[in-house]
């Protein structure tokens, strides 16, 4: 049985260590700051500042690791420099962890669209699911395109790239799926 708390903390350190790797000072929140465990500051001239949400976790293998995303990592962004880190990580520990770097915008896409396409699924019978996106997963396979891309940390959310999966933007423009509340692509769907 894996430990969410010593989960959680693992993710946190890693990411941290990452940042600083990269050229970024972090200071981790500790629970301190709602949405945000680690502040960065760019060591450049620039100095530009991020908010990282970490989350973390772990499995036996690759393709079991998902990342429970509720009703919190679906919210609106409060700023253009708002980042999740989902850190991948194996009970093998001589297997190294994988980074997903992602704009909070993508991530609070993801979340909805893959809890509202399974709710929604044609061909399931109503009230067979009935699970509230609060509880939502996200499995590693929908953010195999932002592994390792550190970079968009120095690009504002709404110039970065959407990485997700070509299928979500026709899920989004879906009205059996679509996008939360608030949702900043509500107003202009990026293309992917």
């Amino acid at each position: 049985m894996v430990d969410t708390k010593q989960t959680k903390t693992v993710g946190e350190h890693y990411a941290a260590a990452e940042l600083a790797r990269r050229g970024w000072a972090p200071a981790l929140t500790r629970d301190g700051l709602e949405r945000t465990d680690i502040l960065a500051v760019k060591t450049d001239e620039e100095r530009r500042l991020i908010e990282v949400q970490v989350k973390a976790a772990m499995n036996t293998a690759w393709r079991h690791v998902n990342w429970p995303l509720g009703d919190k990592s679906q919210q609106p962004s409060a700023s253009e420099n708002e980042y999740f880190v989902m850190v991948g990580a194996l009970i093998e520990t001589t297997i190294p962890p994988r980074f997903f770097v992602l704009p909070r915008a993508h991530v609070a896409a993801a979340a909805w669209i893959t809890h509202q396409n399974w709710l929604t699924e044609p061909g399931i019978p109503v009230g067979k699911r009935n699970v509230p996106a609060s509880r939502s997963r996200v499995h590693i396979r929908t953010f195999e395109q932002y592994e390792d891309r550190w970079d968009l940390l120095d690009i504002d959310e709404s110039k970065c790239p959407v990485l997700l999966p070509t299928e979500y933007r026709t899920l989004a423009l879906d009205p059996r799926v679509g996008l939360p509340e608030g949702h900043a692509w509500h107003s202009a769907l990026p293309s992917w």
